[in-house]
């Protein structure tokens, strides 16, 4: 019997296979993010999304930016888990929140205990700040993050219910300098990443002078209750500085015409707002105030911003990152009263929008390991032109640590042994009127008396013999 002979697979003249034989179609290539539109296959969750190999130069690039930035000005990575008793977040961003209301992941264990997925960072670590005892470290203590929360929130274009944040905390220091080297820490890293950044910035006061805002808010609210969603209404009688937080077309035009929180402000607030802006006028910091800016978590007080994409001729979009400070946090866990600030920045935005310029734009200069200067400054025009020239070395990338909360110069000396750094910079006000810095050795104890004009360059050298 001769052998059967052997069907060439290549070709399309085929016998139709009988009826009631499965019919084995061969696949189609996809690219790479196209997906299959099948009903029969495993589906993603609502709200879910995979991050895919083609995606990963522009996520690490995030990831890099912000390891650079973070590592470069002394804070410490923190990791919390993504599960925490569900009464944590209930009681630090607020019970009439939407987040807590709508949003939030919530559910019971096995073992009977009411747990939540986070939804945000902060509370997770300010809770491990009361737990692990860091109020005895020397303060501030700076931390940041990376990682998964999750929200129930609508599914749209950059929103996901499973989303990425890299943020950070500075905790134990109400200084005004340290709000605004947190948002050139926030602007720094969108930059890295590639986008051009700009800050809105707003204060929202204190538990002193916030009432007697509320009382104003709400009064002209009522007088425009018909013209409000149905949320807001709520809103209204239950958290009404939320009012200002909505983003319904039809809420945004009512509140282009409530009154103004920073009218309200009492000294101690609107002089810390006002430093704040002078020195982010140092720094070059490109902000824009706003004035309903609110954020929409009950803990924040005084200052808060948010970061966009700076575009031409674009309307208003969704924020790419935002903070605040929340100086009553802490001690509404159950720990001392403790100052803090700190941001959080959405990845998932990030790379959205690195996606929609189709740019390569380099991270920038690598800055690696520990501090390799200190610098130091005694007296308030010195902390101004201080904190400019300290963005400028890191530009060059040099890595240089500082204290700028504090005003004395040896415990700004004592914290730079402590450190290990090869040299110091201090500008006093001498310095300040001469146009020049102190460098010292900190091995010698030799100082010379440097240019400022000069600084970097001479770093530079010193640095790399």
């Amino acid at each position: 019997m001769s052998p059967r002979p052997m069907r060439n697979s290549n070709k399309r003249n085929d016998p139709v296979p009988a009826k009631g034989s499965p019919v084995v179609s061969e696949p189609i290539p996809l690219k790479e993010g196209e997906v299959v539109n099948s009903s029969s296959g495993p589906q993603l969750v609502r709200g879910m999304r995979d991050i895919l190999p083609s995606e990963k130069r522009l996520w690490d690039r995030v990831w890099r930016a912000s390891q650079l930035e973070f590592e470069s000005r002394e804070y410490d990575r923190i990791e919390t888990p993504i599960m925490e008793e569900a009464s944590l977040f209930q009681r630090s961003i607020g019970r009439v929140t939407d987040i807590i209301e709508k949003e939030m992941y919530v559910f019971e264990d096995p073992g009977g205990s009411r747990v939540a997925l986070r939804p945000e960072a902060t509370a997770s670590i300010a809770r491990a700040y009361i737990r692990h005892g860091m109020v005895s470290l020397p303060q501030p203590v700076r931390l940041w993050y990376w990682g998964p929360m999750f929200r129930h929130d609508r599914p749209q274009a950059g929103r996901y219910r499973q989303f990425f944040q890299s943020g950070a905390e500075v905790v134990g220091e109400q200084h005004p300098v340290v709000d605004a080297q947190v948002i050139m820490t926030a602007i720094a890293i969108v930059r890295r990443s590639g986008l051009d950044p700009l800050v809105s910035i707003n204060s929202t006061g204190c538990k002193m002078c916030r009432p007697q805002y509320i009382e104003q808010l709400v009064a002209y609210y009522r007088t425009r209750r018909s013209q409000l969603c149905q949320d807001c209404k709520k809103r209204l009688v239950r958290n009404p500085l939320r009012l200002l937080d909505c983003k319904e077309e039809q809420c945004k035009s009512v509140k282009g015409e409530a009154p103004q929180i920073v009218d309200s402000l009492c000294p101690e607030c609107k002089d810390h707002f006002v430093r704040v802006l002078e020195y982010c006028d140092e720094l070059e910091i490109p902000y824009q105030l706003s004035s309903s800016l609110v954020r929409g978590l009950d803990y924040y007080t005084k200052t808060v911003f948010e970061v966009y994409e700076r575009t031409e001729g674009a309307g208003r979009q969704d924020a790419l990152g935002g903070g605040g400070r929340y100086d009553g946090l802490l001690e509404l866990l159950g720990g001392r009263p403790t100052p803090g600030i700190g941001f959080s920045l959405g990845v998932d935005r990030i790379v959205n929008a690195l996606k929609e310029k189709q740019t390569d734009v380099a991270p920038g200069a690598a800055i690696e390991g520990a501090p390799q200067i200190f610098f130091a400054q005694l007296g308030e025009q010195a902390r101004r032109q201080a904190i400019v020239l300290v963005e400028r070395i890191r530009q060059e990338g040099i890595s240089v640590a500082e204290q700028f909360s504090k005003d004395g110069l040896k415990g700004q000396l004592e914290r730079a042994n402590r450190l290990g750094v090869r040299y110091t910079v201090i500008l006093g006000q001498k310095e300040v009127l001469d146009g020049t810095v102190l460098v010292r050795d900190m091995e010698g104890g030799v100082q010379e008396i440097i240019d400022r004009q000069k600084l970097v360059e001479m770093l530079k050298k010193k640095l790399a013999t």
